[in-house]
């Protein structure tokens, strides 16, 4: 189904195009490596034995990651590819 002047299937067009952008940009993230730590890298808290098989190579406690990962900018989650408000500005 076309909604004015869009061709048939652009929507859909849109809605994949917006799902890989965001699947490439969570596989570029950098994931720990290396020999976990037993301790935070942050507070020196212990890591918990099940989180260090879990991640391996993790050098923060899962409360000093939570806070680092709140601090991290908020990206809008506003499909902007082809929207009309990104057309008229």
């Amino acid at each position: 189904m076309a909604g004015g002047w869009a061709r048939d299937g652009a929507v859909s067009e849109q809605i994949e195009a917006s799902i890989n952008d965001e699947l490439a940009r969570m596989k570029a993230r950098k994931s720990p490596v290396g020999e976990s730590l037993t301790h935070c890298a942050d507070c020196e808290e212990e890591i918990p034995e099940a989180r260090r098989r879990a991640v391996p190579g993790v050098k923060l406690c899962i409360d000093c990651m939570a806070e680092r990962d709140g601090a991290r900018a908020a990206r809008g989650g506003i499909n902007r590819r082809g929207s009309k408000d990104s057309q008229l500005k």
